[in-house]
């Protein structure tokens, strides 16, 4: 029997509106996601169940904001499939793209299905200190770091 593989980290993001895509994303890593959510809590509490690409997870949220803690559980595919029909009603669709940028990796989620034409930028980093030193690229619009409109939960469930 495999092990389960866990990863407990302490996020430290920042996100974007997109004004337009930059020519560097016809080179980049891409993944088809498709996400659902098992529970969402008051609180910025929530379980997530995610295929990304061929990989499969279990990830718990605790916090909003910049800073969230996260808890992620590699699951099998018969682990997913079976937990992916509880998910109905809070999932989203969407394609993932790695742009690497500077010393980050710049992570572009264009949405599909009901939320189709949303286009957000996501950068993770290591220390609040790169997080308030971060100079976005043109392209980025609006930051909507902490905004709920802007949450996978709220995009999910709408």
């Amino acid at each position: 029997m495999r092990r389960p593989h866990h990863v407990s980290s302490r996020e430290i993001e920042r996100k974007f509106l997109i004004k337009y895509l930059p020519v560097e994303i016809l080179r980049s890593r891409h993944f088809q996601i498709a996400q659902g959510y098992l529970a969402n809590e008051p609180g910025g509490r929530h379980v997530r169940l995610r295929k990304k690409g061929k990989t499969a997870s279990l990830t718990f949220k605790v916090g909003r904001g910049t800073a969230r803690e996260e808890r992620e559980v590699t699951l099998s595919a018969k682990q997913f499939a079976t937990l992916w029909p509880a998910t109905r009603g809070r999932r989203l669709r969407k394609v993932r793209y790695e742009l690497p940028w500077k010393n980050l990796t710049i992570e572009i989620d264009i949405y599909r299905g009901s939320n189709h034409g949303l286009i957000v930028a996501e950068v993770e980093f290591s220390n609040q200190a790169s997080r308030r030193k971060f100079k976005p690229p043109s392209w980025f619009g609006a930051e909507v770091t902490g905004n709920k409109r802007y949450s996978n939960v709220r995009l999910a469930t709408e």
